[in-house]
């Protein structure tokens, strides 16, 4: 994202400019960039939304809500940076913005842009960390993995990654000069002297920036997601005898592996941009301008993995965005706070017919003789009223389930098994049978 000084000054002897520039910049920064960075808006936007729900809670969407966020800040400052002037430069439309707002802009959207990329970065590590972890040391997870200490890590993150960027914001400066071409006078963006200080540009701008925005987070992530992902293996092979809280884990963990290989594949590129930059002094335009669409690819994809990978992600954005019949078609049901739908037990009370029993609260209403739960009515017989609140337990009750409306109760109610719900076929009265 640092390679707007390419466009700029560059910092290099040589910079090499393959033929046909203003077309290839248009068709990645100036269509590309700018139709991906809108659809990356949006899915950030739903990201955000989702994640943000109140059974979402936790530290892990925590930390993907500020992810969403700062990839929306880096993928808007980029259109600012390199799109919206792409279209510029071939087509000659958008004068004003190019002579006059961008200009402007770039002194401070420029520092915006490598800030949010920063934070996007370490934001990523913090995620993996907490996946390390969560799966593989999942006694210290409780601990560890708080929502608190996420609110800490965001703000320690943004703090420590503004102070690091602090220099960019005397970096580019704005200047007025008469344009021959339209005879008019009109802004033009130029490097400050410490931006062409040969001793700044080489420690800073290429030794610091590939140290702290590329080598120690790369082989961070890289050691951390080899740990995880042999630990989903291992897991994958046991997935029989893993508790349902251990199968969430590692199925987390998968999703977002896939978010830190996506990670790896669009910002290798800027990596390699950049040590060619530092070690041979050489720019090839073309390779900065791939590098930048796949930054903004990177901060625009994150939504369709978690639609694909995140059963628990994909239920809640079904239900709030699409249709009802869609919503019903792909088994989606009663949110549960864990994401889970309410699953329903058979039970047989040996008479050859099954009933329901569904895992929530339930409320029984007896009024004159008539017994109501959930619109099914259980004839009485001694004229009272009764309101009572229940819930039917999850795991088979040893003994017989009976429920007392009112002193008293008639021969009209309904029976099924008692003792063992599964094998005792002592007859016993239940008022709520479903």
């Amino acid at each position: 994202m640092d390679n707007i000084s390419d466009e700029n000054s560059t910092s290099c002897s040589w910079s090499i400019t393959l033929g046909g520039i203003e077309l290839y910049e248009f068709v990645t920064n100036g269509v590309m960039l700018n139709l991906i960075g809108v659809f990356g808006i949006l899915g950030n936007i739903i990201s955000m939304i989702i994640l943000s729900r109140p059974q979402m809670k936790s530290s892990i969407n925590y930390l993907l809500i500020w992810l969403a966020r700062c990839d929306t800040v880096l993928i808007i400052t980029s259109m600012l940076l390199f799109g919206l002037p792409a279209i510029y430069t071939y087509t000659g439309t958008l004068f004003t913005y190019f002579y006059r707002v961008y200009p402007n802009l770039v002194p401070v959207v420029y520092p915006t842009a490598l800030i949010a990329q920063t934070v996007s970065v370490y934001l990523t590590l913090t995620v993996t960390l907490e996946r390390f972890v969560a799966v593989c040391h999942p006694l210290q997870a409780r601990s560890l993995c708080t929502y608190g200490r996420a609110r800490l890590y965001v703000m320690m993150i943004i703090i420590c990654s503004t102070l690091y960027n602090l220099p960019r914001f005397w970096e580019a400066q704005r200047v007025l000069y008469f344009n021959e071409d339209y005879n008019i006078t009109v802004y033009d963006v130029k490097p400050t002297s410490l931006r062409t200080n040969h001793i700044y540009i080489s420690v800073y701008i290429h030794w610091l920036y590939m140290i702290f925005l590329y080598f120690l987070p790369f082989s961070f992530l890289a050691v951390l997601n080899t740990a995880i992902y042999r630990q989903v293996r291992k897991a994958n092979k046991e997935r029989q005898r893993l508790s349902r809280l251990q199968k969430k884990e590692i199925g987390l963990a998968t999703m977002l592996l896939c978010v830190v290989i996506v990670f790896f594949l669009c910002n290798i590129l800027a990596l390699v941009n950049n040590v060619i930059e530092a070690f041979y002094c050489i720019s090839i335009d073309q390779l900065v301008k791939t590098s930048n669409l796949l930054i903004t690819i990177n901060s625009s994809v994150n939504f369709v993995i978690y639609v694909i990978f995140g059963e628990k992600f994909k239920r809640l954005f079904l239900k709030l965005f699409c249709s009802h019949q869609l919503w019903v078609a792909v088994g989606g049901g009663r949110e549960s706070p864990d994401g889970a739908t309410h699953d329903e037990s058979v039970v047989s009370n040996g008479d050859g017919r099954n009933y329901s029993i569904r895992s929530t609260h339930c409320h029984l209403h007896c009024t004159g003789t008539t017994s109501v739960r959930n619109g099914t009515s259980v004839t009485t017989g001694n004229g009272s009223t009764l309101h009572r609140s229940t819930r039917i337990p999850r795991a088979p009750s040893p003994g017989p389930c009976v429920y007392y409306p009112a002193r008293g109760v008639m021969a009209g109610t309904a029976t099924v098994g008692a003792g063992d719900w599964e094998s005792n076929h002592n007859a016993a009265t239940v008022l709520n049978k479903l």
